[in-house]
């Protein structure tokens, strides 16, 4: 016969042993490189030592949404119902998850849950991220005067409903980088005149750009898209009035 607290302790060993089984079956996790991506490319998630002795596969797209698993066992993988429909594929021979056409909302943390022969499972992390393409940047002129010889600027370089890297750029290089952001307030001076700014956007996998001309310290030169377009008027204008060209 059990005493009360040795009843006691009996219950509590068997209400922790599967958490001690857990603790032993499970293995601390890993975590790979963050890969990122454009929107519309193909993409391929891999870890970098797959262990041989394994008999389970397991890829997720979130923690509790599985997209593929294989066993050992059987000569097919099992490819879940999921956003990505038919836009992957699984190779087991190394446990790769190939992508195609990746969108942006493809973006998380995948997981890849690996049992072994023995019971113990191992999980690797991989985060992707997927970006779209950045878009040509307008340059906004928020404000040109002159103050005392010099030219007080602001430029704002607009790009909507993304976040990304600003960098601006004039003849002499990159503007000092206390400057940098999505707006550009700089006061010049003659000595340190420049004949153009350039503001690069730019996230992880592409970038663009849009660029200014200046052909004084204070004075905006016109664009040659301006000027190809005014050139084009004054020919149409000529041959359409019957006027000789100059």
């Amino acid at each position: 016969m059990y005493s009360g607290g040795s009843k006691w302790c009996l219950a509590l060993e068997l209400l922790l042993l599967p958490h001690l089984f857990l603790k032993t079956s499970i293995q601390a996790g890993h975590s790979e490189h963050p890969v990122f991506a454009v929107s519309g490319s193909n993409v391929s998630l891999q870890i970098s030592n797959l262990p041989d002795n394994h008999k389970k596969l397991t890829w997720f797209y979130t923690t509790n949404q599985k997209i593929v698993e294989w066993e050992s066992n059987k000569p097919e993988p099992y490819y879940f119902h999921s956003k990505f429909k038919d836009r992957l594929t699984f190779d087991r021979r190394n446990g790769t998850l190939h992508i195609y056409k990746v969108l942006e909302t493809d973006s998380s943390t995948y997981l890849l849950k690996v049992l072994k022969e023995a019971g113990a499972e191992e999980e690797w992390k991989i985060p992707l991220e997927v970006f779209n393409p950045v878009p040509k940047p307008d340059i906004r002129i928020e404000k040109i005067q002159e103050v005392n010889n010099s030219c007080y600027l602001i430029l704002s370089c607009v790009i909507f409903n993304q976040s990304l890297n600003y960098t601006w750029y004039r003849d002499s290089g990159p503007v000092p980088k206390e400057l940098q952001s999505g707006v550009l307030e700089i006061t010049i001076k003659p000595q340190n005149y420049s004949r153009f700014y350039t503001c690069q956007v730019s996230n992880p996998v592409s970038n663009s750009s849009n660029t200014v001309y200046f052909t004084s310290t204070c004075k905006l030169a016109l664009s040659s898209g301006v000027a190809w377009i005014a050139t084009w008027l004054v020919v149409m204008v000529s041959t359409i009035l019957g006027l000789p060209l100059t």
